[in-house]
């Protein structure tokens, strides 16, 4: 989740001042948006369209079996659901300033909250569990965004965004959490880690950072340790920025990378092809596949979440 320019503004505008801004900013988007040229064999089928908007910082999009969609509004502390019926329900709150969430198996969802914490909170009763809260006996910076292995490991960033100063970690890193409860850092080696998905065999782990254009590939050797990296692509960039990067991702049942930026959704193949952009009517932050045959695109996008239709199905991660 990509929030230096927001918070940016949140520290240093008056109320007034800070929210004149970001309503000038919404109001600047329409509801329908032209997605681009389509991606040959991949879509979009249409327009992305408008679910509903009014949110104020939208995020972590993930669908459970049952078909619904949970995503996040980190400023105003809850996680949503959109029920396969098209409402779209409070489902926690405080959230802890949750950010990345996805299905973790067994009626659970794990949660990246920018509290410091990885939790997992049942579904049916919504109680919390947390399955990690410090490195080396320090609480973490801003837990971020994760993906969960086959084995119920679970992969997950930790920039700066929302972290108290100084970092408590004192560096921006991203780690595995063990099924035994083990915690590893894996590397530390890029300007803010943030959105981080898996290949479909799950040999490779994608790591986008928002503060630099070039997206790592990491080899897994077995899971929770790395082997050799390398720069998969370079984003598009807006202007003459080149220091802006990517923020969350997905991947399609093609192994297929889609990456939200500026200008968009960037698409890209398992080689680090530049397939296409889908266009958002707003600055999207993060990306899923759901719906009845996992062929809908859904994007939360600042103050709205959107949607459109794809040829391709998404991978689904333990999705029991």
């Amino acid at each position: 989740m990509n929030l230096p320019c927001f918070l940016y503004l949140r520290r240093m505008l008056p109320c007034g001042c800070y929210f004149a801004v970001l309503c000038f900013a919404a109001l600047c988007f329409a509801t329908v948006g032209n997605a681009g040229e389509p991606i040959a064999e991949l879509g979009p089928v249409g327009e992305v369209t408008k679910v509903k908007g009014d949110f104020q910082f939208t995020e972590g999009p993930t669908q459970t079996p049952d078909g619904s969609l949970y995503f996040t509004d980190i400023p105003a502390e809850s996680i949503f659901k959109l029920t396969p019926s098209g409402e779209i329900e409070l489902f926690f709150k405080p959230s802890g300033f949750a950010n990345g969430l996805m299905y973790g198996g067994s009626k659970r969802l794990l949660a990246c909250q920018m509290d410091g914490q990885l939790v997992s909170i049942d579904l049916a009763d919504k109680q919390v569990t947390i399955l990690a809260d410090k490195y080396k006996d320090k609480r973490f910076n801003a837990c971020n965004d994760l993906v969960i292995d086959k084995q119920g490991g679970i992969y997950f960033t930790d920039p700066r965004y929302r972290a108290p100063e100084p970092w408590p970690q004192g560096t921006e890193a991203f780690y595995y959490r063990a099924p035994d409860g083990t915690v590893t850092r894996l590397g530390e080696d890029i300007s803010a880690p943030n959105g981080i998905i898996l290949s479909i065999d799950e040999k490779t782990l994608y790591v986008v950072p928002s503060m630099q254009r070039q997206v790592m590939a990491y080899t897994v050797t077995e899971p929770g340790k790395l082997g050799d990296r390398k720069i998969l692509c370079e984003l598009k960039q807006t202007g003459s920025n080149t220091t802006q990067g990517g923020d969350g991702l997905t991947i399609d049942s093609l192994g297929n990378l889609y990456i939200t930026s500026a200008l968009g959704v960037q698409v890209f193949s398992p080689n680090g092809k530049l397939l296409g952009i889908i266009e958002v009517p707003e600055h999207p932050a993060n990306v899923t596949f759901g719906g009845r045959d996992d062929k809908t695109l859904f994007i939360t996008a600042r103050t709205g979440l959107y949607k459109c239709e794809m040829k391709v199905a998404g991978h689904q991660f333990r999705s029991e």
